[in-house]
């Protein structure tokens, strides 16, 4: 099912993505009071993030060991603790609305059933 909505849900979606690596890189920051570890831990959150998400949660993942429904709810996972750590660092109303936004889109996304990458073209 593509319709006009299709791009702007899956666009959505993607800064969604593209929003928790930030949030992890900004949580990191906050948890140490050392300058030197928290530039580590701001950098090492995001990066761990993206690499465990490239290789087992996106559509063309390097390592599919998981269903698609089991990669909805560990996105689901992932996107809870991005309004966790948002909740942790002071900012409780931008944790429930990233919370909510998750939610929803990633029930679209999955109700709409828009995983299927196409082999042929990537």
């Amino acid at each position: 099912m593509k319709g006009p909505g299709t791009g702007i849900l899956l666009t959505v979606f993607f800064l969604l993505e593209l929003a928790a690596f930030v949030v992890f890189g900004y949580w990191g920051y906050q948890l140490q009071s050392v300058k030197m570890i928290s530039i580590l831990l701001a950098a090492a959150f995001p990066l761990v993030l993206a690499v465990l998400w490239g290789m087992f949660l996106s559509p063309k993942a390097s390592v599919a060991i998981f269903s698609y429904p089991v990669r909805t709810a560990l996105k689901l996972v992932v996107f809870v603790a991005v309004s966790a750590a948002l909740y942790s660092t002071g900012h409780e109303k931008l944790g429930l609305a990233f919370l909510i936004v998750g939610i929803v889109i990633i029930a679209a996304v999955f109700l709409l059933n828009l995983h299927k990458v196409d082999a042929k073209k990537g």
